[in-house]
């Protein structure tokens, strides 16, 4: 059968009665007669969709032309080709806003739909565009303290007001796993490190360009599974991820140490086709959603070895007995095999086995014992801020830190958010300082 009868049958058999006899008489509608294989395939599409699928007309379509009573359809053509029916949601299992169609969509983020086609970009013009004026992303990149390089697409402002939207009303409605403890309510780098306190063995790994390792058509399941009809998943899924230009990605530099340039490499394929951009305020919350997966798994894979798992954004944690030590590469081996299946790739340059013998570190924290700024850390603050008390802040700020007040009360306050006590002893010190000097 050919594509364009399957979508004529497909738009009529969800124009009229969704029963044996209502699709056989929509079908000889759509074809001007009633050939032997019409009521067949009627059969087959209901065995196959029990009720309409008005939420998924190509998916039907796609189905229609596959059904074994198509192969007899070669010949035929449509005679009527009416418009398909208006889509609507048959799901909303997290009570988000119900967006029907595209201009429910639109409605919803105070555009019109023309405009929507224009920041979704389903056919990809501005993110093809040489002009920058034409695309939708300011593109900057900086050096990573592991000499990588970092990727940046920043969303100009009205995109960004339309995906911060997206974030508040409708992506952060719908739950990530349990083991992802980063951009969510109530997750933090604590939440993340707490579980595997006081642990004989904590492993850490890292997840390799995570934002760019998230495809357009992950995120557009992620959109189906949430009961969205399919345009208005797929223009839900073009308002959050980006195509970098050709011309942006020349501009890159190539790290500077050789055994980078096969990860860069990997980037740059990641990023020149549509993914989640590192920079957008929606991608943090998408990526732990299409991470989904790989927590279940990673989750089941630590439990059955007797120990633990979380996750903060590319972070991945896992702690257990004493036992781990002589088995932690069937361990590794089997996360890098789950890794891989999700379609993620480990970063081996910062994995790490922390027995309880040596610092055990996670997210910044210490979790020998319970999670906790370092030592180091914590000594270093305070000597710089005993220095600005003593010789005056311009003193201390070698690096024309901004707002360099605030910078240390935000660097005491996440000593006091672990530590209490030594927190309120910094701010005793911070508060004595003439910041004036």
């Amino acid at each position: 059968m050919r594509s364009d009868l399957a979508r004529a049958l497909a738009a009529g058999f969800l124009g009229g009665e969704w029963t044996p006899t209502g699709l056989v008489a929509s079908g000889a509608a759509v074809l001007g007669r009633k050939p032997r294989w019409l009521k067949p395939l009627a059969n087959q599409t209901l065995a196959l969709y029990p009720r309409p699928p008005y939420d998924r007309p190509r998916e039907l379509a796609t189905n229609v032309r596959t059904r074994p009573a198509a192969k007899k359809a070669l010949a035929a053509h449509p005679v009527v080709v009416q418009p398909m029916p208006g889509t609507r949601m048959l799901s909303n299992r997290w009570r988000l806003p119900e967006l029907h169609d595209p201009a429910d969509l639109a409605e919803l983020v105070g555009i019109t739909t023309s405009e929507l086609d224009w920041f979704a970009d389903p056919r990809r013009l501005a993110r093809s565009a040489g002009d920058v004026p034409l695309q939708h992303y300011r593109v900057s990149h900086r050096t990573a303290a592991s000499g990588g390089i970092r990727v940046l697409e920043a969303p100009k402002p009205r995109l960004r007001r339309i995906q911060r939207q997206l974030l508040d009303e409708v992506a952060s409605l719908i739950p990530p796993h349990d083991a992802a403890r980063g951009f969510r309510p109530g997750g933090s780098v604590r939440s993340y490190a707490a579980p595997h306190a006081g642990r004989p063995v904590v492993i850490r790994l890292d997840l390799e360009a995570f934002f760019a390792s998230v495809t357009v058509s992950r995120v557009y399941g992620i959109w189906r599974s949430a009961g969205y009809p399919e345009p208005v998943a797929h223009l839900l899924a073009g308002l959050v991820t980006s195509v970098l230009p050709r011309s942006a990605w020349r501009a890159v530099p190539r790290p500077a140490d050789e055994w980078l340039l096969d990860a860069h490499w990997r980037l740059g394929r990641r990023l020149a086709a549509p993914h989640l951009p590192q920079g957008a305020p929606t991608s943090p919350a998408m990526a732990n959603l299409a991470a989904f997966g790989l927590d279940v798994r990673l989750t089941a894979l630590a439990r059955s070895w007797g120990g633990r798992y979380t996750r903060y954004a590319d972070d991945l944690a896992f702690s257990g007995a004493a036992g781990w030590g002589s088995g932690t590469s069937r361990l590794l081996d089997a996360v890098e095999t789950i890794v891989r299946d999700e379609g993620f790739t480990l970063n081996a340059r910062k994995t790490g086995v922390m027995p309880r013998g040596g610092r055990q570190t996670l997210g910044g924290l210490v979790v020998n014992e319970r999670p906790r700024v370092s030592r180091h850390d914590v000594d270093l603050l305070r000597a710089i801020l005993h220095n600005c008390h003593r010789h005056g802040p311009s003193t201390q700020n070698r690096h024309d830190v901004p707002a360099f007040e605030e910078h240390l009360r935000g660097r005491i306050a996440w000593v006091a958010q672990h530590d209490p006590v030594r927190g309120a002893r910094l701010l005793a010190v911070h508060e004595s300082v003439d910041w004036s000097r």
